[in-house]
């Protein structure tokens, strides 16, 4: 075993509320509060790697709060078990195998992964550095893409650890499709941050920026949403999700020719509108990303609002 540098004996040696890391341990705190003001609703708290503390899931287990955590200490002594956290799951048994859509990333397309199951029942003592705190009983699922394609260099792995108990294949499935929803809400966060700006907002008070993150939430979650709509029902009249004059702008900008009278399909109109944010669609390209939709949409607000100034000052019909 190396041993330890300055910088991490120090980190060691502070208390966790003088940590940046205690930021997940206070997030609880109003996860816990909207629990218990929907007692009919379940609450899943999913987290990466950087909230992988002990605190934090004593704080979980503690509070009765249902969370996933993917592991990043798979060295961690377990009670009653000779091998490391990591070790001792990749030891059990498969329970079975799950089928799981992985997005694009970079370069690499979007494929879908076969992947072994393998779960377990676990108690993580207290570090040694604090033999005072309580054990924790939680439950750990395994999932590792054992045979994967020659072009992929980073197989799959996720290695989570839950509060919510684990009796077999049918929950170790679910809570790893719980996790999985992580790539949305990353998705999300990104189009907040790159898309609207939020980082750069520069407001004097808390409540402004409080009340500019509102609108900035909707907008994301709206190109959120519109990505995902075009890909899970590409079909449906795109006037779901535009009024007439947005997909006649967009059309008439694009063909310089007067629009149809039916409205094009969905997925067309997205492509259409992400072709204006960078989208080239060509046939390896894949569906469009929130990133050139975004930008598309901005195009298409200008564009809409020149058609309708165009078709008020030459009385064109509407």
């Amino acid at each position: 075993m190396r041993p330890r540098s300055a910088r991490e004996k120090s980190c060691n040696s502070k208390p966790i509320a003088a940590k940046e890391s205690f930021k997940w341990i206070r997030a609880l705190t109003p996860i816990g509060a909207a629990a218990a003001q929907c007692p009919n609703t379940r609450i899943i708290t999913l987290a990466d790697r950087e909230a992988d503390i002990f605190e934090y899931l004593l704080e979980a287990r503690t509070r009765g709060l249902d969370v996933v955590v993917r592991a990043k200490e798979k060295n961690r002594r377990l009670e009653q078990q000779v091998q490391p956290l990591g070790m001792h799951m990749h030891l059990r048994p498969r329970a079975g195998t799950i089928a799981l859509e992985v997005p694009r990333r970079g370069k690499q397309p979007a494929r879908t992964a076969e992947l072994s199951v393998r779960s377990d029942a676990l108690t993580l003592p207290p570090p040694l550095a604090k033999p005072d705190r309580a054990a924790i009983q939680l439950w750990a699922v395994l999932i590792r893409e054992e045979q994967p394609p020659p072009e992929v260099k980073e197989p799959l792995e996720w290695l989570l650890l839950t509060t919510v108990p684990v009796t077999g294949l049918v929950d170790a499935v679910e809570r790893v499709q719980w996790y999985a929803k992580r790539w949305g809400i990353e998705v999300f966060h990104r189009i907040l941050k790159s898309g609207c700006q939020i980082e750069e907002r520069q407001l004097a008070t808390a409540d402004r920026l409080e009340a500019c993150l509102a609108i900035d939430a909707v907008v994301a979650w709206r190109i959120h949403y519109l990505t995902w709509l075009g890909r899970a029902t590409p079909d449906l009249p795109c006037t779901v999700a535009f009024d007439d004059d947005q997909w006649k702008a967009v059309i008439v900008f694009k063909t310089r020719q007067p629009p149809p009278q039916q409205p094009p399909p969905l997925r067309q109109m997205i492509r259409s509108i992400a072709q204006l944010g960078g989208f080239l669609a060509r046939k390896s390209d894949g569906e469009p990303g929130a990133q050139n939709l975004w930008r598309g949409l901005q195009r298409m607000d200008d564009i809409t609002a020149a058609f309708r100034s165009f078709r008020t000052a030459y009385a064109m019909p509407p």
